[in-house]
């Protein structure tokens, strides 16, 4: 195999830079997996096989994949000189090692997982075989269609590689439109966190968000989160810190502990969210300089324990609020914690 890569510019490949033309198979067709061979053939590489078990992973591999033959995943390392192992993260070391100890693995062949969380050390047993093994993780959300392949282009990949195997699979990542970024096989579980806590937590974040927005009457809330989320995103990757807005930044206590008393009222399930979340943005905002310390005293009760800023439970019914005289606060912090 060719292993010359382009330089770090990323320029369009060559002939004389491209991998050899290789023969592909997947293993697992889930949503990732049948983008990336797809992306594949589109450099001119040759899918021959893929596995899937339920009915969507083979509706998958048909859309993505036409005329590519449904098989076992023995089968699918018999035919494939380049092998992408596209399973859920805790599948995959059960999967090499049941691969290697079959006899599937052939030396030389290139086995690549596309797990965040391991590095090629999960790749052990098939190295022990002769394989050549190679960590690629796209940074990206998969939707199991076709738009797949589109979004790949420009996409970061998490690149993990023994040395001499370096530039074989930066070709390969550029070959799939995507950008390689090294990540130490040490740093891939944190690495990994990383990216679920940015993504998979803003998915939540986002839907609770539009159902407290429905529940509060707004009948379009994608139309009137978007722009706003658009713009903090942006402002977020650009500013990190100091693109921080809001009443938690601004010490705005008040409209906290009122935020927390609706939330007890009407989505009790999202408190804990938005109590964690509000910390988190105080310690931040606090350490940044962006939050005064003088502000952030009656804030940081409110968000210790739910409470109001006279330290009553928001979530009592007829609970004093700032100005009353207070009463009902004795021994009440701190129970709901």
């Amino acid at each position: 195999m060719n292993v010359n890569a382009p330089n770090a510019a990323h320029e369009p490949l060559d002939a004389r830079d491209r991998p050899a033309r290789l023969t592909v198979g997947v293993v697992g067709a889930g949503r990732v997996g049948p983008a990336l061979a797809a992306a594949l053939r589109l450099a001119g590489h040759r899918p021959v096989a893929v596995s899937g078990v339920s009915d969507a992973s083979v509706r998958r591999a048909a859309a993505l994949l036409p005329d590519v033959p449904i098989v076992t995943p023995a089968e699918v390392l018999a035919r494939a000189e380049l092998v992408l192992l596209t399973v859920p993260d805790d599948a995959l070391p059960g999967l090499v090692e049941g691969l290697a100890e079959t006899g599937a693995v052939r030396p030389g062949q290139l086995i690549v997982h596309t797990s965040g969380r391991y590095g090629t050390r999960v790749l052990e047993p098939a190295l022990r075989a002769g394989a050549l093994p190679l960590a690629l993780h796209p940074a990206m959300t998969f939707t199991g269609t076709s738009v797949d392949v589109q979004r790949l282009a420009g996409c970061s990949f998490g690149v993990t590689a023994p040395q001499e195997l370096r530039l074989a699979a930066e070709a390969l990542v550029i070959e799939m439109g995507g950008e390689p970024e090294w990540v130490a096989e040490e740093s891939r579980p944190l690495y990994h966190a990383a990216l679920a806590l940015g993504a998979n937590h803003l998915v939540t974040l986002v839907a609770q968000s539009m159902e407290l927005l429905r529940t509060a009457g707004v009948e379009a809330p994608d139309r009137m989160l978007g722009p706003l989320l658009g713009a903090a995103l942006d402002n977020a990757l650009r500013s990190g810190d100091a693109a921080l807005t809001g009443p938690v930044a601004r010490g705005d206590a008040g409209t906290v502990a009122a935020h927390v008393a609706e939330l007890r009222e009407h989505a009790p399930q999202a408190v804990a969210g938005y109590l964690a979340m509000a910390r988190t943005t105080a310690d931040r905002a606090l350490a940044h300089g962006l939050l005064k310390p003088e502000l952030a005293e009656d804030l940081l009760g409110v968000l210790a324990d739910g409470c109001g800023i006279d330290g009553a439970r928001t979530d009592r019914p007829g609970t004093d609020r700032p100005g009353t005289d207070g009463s009902g606060t004795d021994g009440d912090t701190g129970e709901d914690r």
